[in-house]
């Protein structure tokens, strides 16, 4: 990288404004000389909550902005709070603790361009629940993306759960997935990435990886691990040890990132699409990742209107979404092809009249990345809808991707939608969704009848292809594949919580709905790894006749399916149609290999 002139090196350490956002919020002033007598036009305006370092920095000034942060958002589960903390190409000696809505991420065209000696970590939190006293259960929303990290401890801890993802990092050492002594964990997804030592899954229920290289051992696993396209991945083992290995990846594109340049200029890099993949991108004889100007993207700020959105979106530019909570009139729309949405520090969009947050039309190469998007207290009837009904145009060579979306029906407010996404686009790929209607969250946020949700996830297009499928608790079906020749690597779903009497949760097939329904006319449909688990908790016998509901023929096929009973009452009596045994009553597991 170009040597830093020294009039500008204080700016980049931390912007004013940031500064003063970390003052508003209660946390420790940073040093006068931290902050900028003027703002540097070179630099993009990030707003508040966006913190750039470089190496000439001085270490405490970082380490104190990543100790202030982690103490505002250690707890901060509901709050509006979103942050996040990149570094231009150099090494960094920190400890960095994620919080929630918090993003980490190197701004290199390698991961290896900016090595942490210390800890990008996650740590577990206080749960009486547990015998160890202490879990994951709750680590959500938080990241980390390409860099390097030399764990100066025994290892890099990253205890998570769902929606926090690890992408494009290297790890130079022991990865430890779990809170510690046993104690409760519930999910997580890993992406080309490359861990030089073992990595100790623990106490994890579940996980993806994909597309990426482990070169000691995965250790450990609870009831579904899932590996797809990972050089030195444990051999194929479903159900002890719980692994389902697929060699290759059918069809990938890895999500877009940050970057500064040889020549310091700020550009996002669109990774493009692959067959058959194994191993990470970015490995030996990797090419130069394409990328795009940030000058061509629109960087909204929280304060913008969908409306001004719209009309930067409507003339072709891409947008960056900078962290906050969005809260749209309207839905935003995305019209033209191959435009990138990319969603920095984990920002939140919130319709609040009923409308959708975001509608993609039926065009190539659409990238949406890295959002959150909240029911509002409006009900919407969907939330992201990729395409119209009837959609029926080929995206073969440039599919529409959704990349670490995360939904929320519920939680810091009484949110309410039919549907949360909706795909009808042909060949879009789904890369680490979790919906998630709440099942805790502020008083008067959570409820059978207060954060109402009938479906989490509807595929209607055909080819579509999803790695990492995260549903949960919605009221009806988790999850409707109307599409042909859909795939599905790696499903997790809980059904819901909360169901009040039998009567009250009946489809039109048998009581309860099955979580990953595929329509009777499908013909064609595959997928590896899925777990459906229940826990009902209103004291009261509910059941499930079956997680897993789909014709049954040839064409439509199961690989490693596995129910739980978790706690509670009730549970559920098959796997996959008539298949399995039943979880009720107490604790087990029905695992069915093959389907038909």
């Amino acid at each position: 990288m170009r040597p830093l002139d020294p009039s500008r090196r204080r700016f980049l350490t931390v912007t004013a404004a940031s500064a003063a956002s970390l003052t508003a919020l209660g946390m420790p002033a940073l040093p006068a000389a931290a902050m900028p007598g003027r703002h540097d036009s070179a630099e993009p305006d990030f707003g508040p909550n966006v913190f750039v370092y470089d190496p000439t920095t001085p270490t405490a000034e970082i380490q104190s902005t990543l100790d202030s942060l982690f103490a505002a958002q250690e707890h901060n589960e509901m709050g509006t709070g979103r942050y996040a903390v990149l570094f231009k190409p150099g090494r960094y000696e920190v400890d960095a603790r994620l919080g929630y809505y918090t993003t980490v991420a190197g701004l290199g065209a390698h991961p290896d361009d900016v090595e942490i000696h210390g800890a990008v970590r996650v740590i577990g939190q206080p749960d009486p629940s547990s015998a160890a006293g202490i879990s994951a259960l709750t680590n959500f929303w938080r990241s980390v993306e390409n860099l390097a990290v030399t764990p100066t401890d025994w290892s890099n801890q990253w205890a998570v759960s769902q929606a926090s993802p690890m992408r494009r990092v290297h790890i130079r050492g022991i990865l430890w997935l779990e809170p510690g002594n046993g104690g409760y964990s519930s999910g997580g997804y890993i992406a080309d990435s490359k861990v030089d030592g073992i990595t100790i899954n623990g106490s994890q229920q579940q996980w993806l990886t994909r597309d990426s290289e482990l070169g000691g051992d995965w250790t450990n696993g609870v009831w579904n691990q899932v590996f797809s396209g990972v050089i030195g991945a444990p051999a194929q083992g479903f159900p002890d040890p719980p692994y389902t290995t697929l060699p290759t990846s059918p069809v990938t594109r890895e999500k877009p990132y940050l970057l500064v340049d040889g020549a310091g200029r700020w550009r996002v890099a669109v990774p493009g699409l692959r067959r058959d993949t194994v191993g990470t991108t970015w490995g030996a004889g990797a090419r130069p990742v394409p990328s795009l100007p940030l000058a061509d993207f629109f960087i909204a700020k929280p304060t913008d209107s969908a409306k001004r959105i719209n009309q930067e979106l409507s003339q072709g530019r891409h947008l960056l979404l900078t962290p906050g909570v969005y809260h749209l009139d309207r839905a935003l729309r995305v019209k033209h092809p191959d435009t990138v949405v990319l969603g920095l520090g984990m920002p939140s969009l919130a319709p609040t009249t009923g409308d959708a947050a975001l509608r993609i039309e039926d065009v190539d190469g659409v990238r949406v990345a890295g959002v959150l998007v909240d029911a509002g207290p409006v009900e919407s009837e969907v939330l992201v809808e990729v395409g119209k009904r009837n959609s029926h145009r080929s995206h073969a060579t440039n599919p529409i991707s959704l990349q670490d979306v995360f939904f929320r029906i519920g939680g810091p407010y009484a949110g309410r939608a039919v549907t949360s996404l909706v795909v009808n686009s042909r060949h879009t790929l789904i890369d680490n969704i979790w919906a998630w209607r709440g099942d805790h969250g502020r008083p008067g946020t959570i409820g059978w009848t207060v954060n109402t949700a009938a479906t989490g996830v509807v595929v209607n297009g055909d080819d579509v292809t999803a790695y990492g499928l995260f549903v949960e608790h919605y009221q009806r079906w988790q999850t409707v594949w109307n599409g042909e020749r859909g795939r599905t690597v790696f499903y997790q779903s809980e059904l819901p919580y909360d169901p009040p009497s039998q009567a009250a949760w009946r489809s039109p097939t048998g009581q309860g709905w099955a979580s990953y329904k595929v329509a009777e006319h499908v013909r064609e449909h595959e997928a590896w790894g899925l777990g459906v688990y229940s826990y009902f908790n209103q004291k009261v016998d509910i059941r499930c006749d079956r997680a897993i509901e789909a014709p049954r023929r040839a064409g439509v096929r199961f690989h490693d399916a596995i129910t739980v009973f978790l706690d509670g009452s009730g549970g559920i009596e098959r796997t996959v149609n008539e298949a399995g045994t039943p979880v009720v009553g107490s604790y087990g597991t029905s695992p069915v290999l093959s389907y038909p």
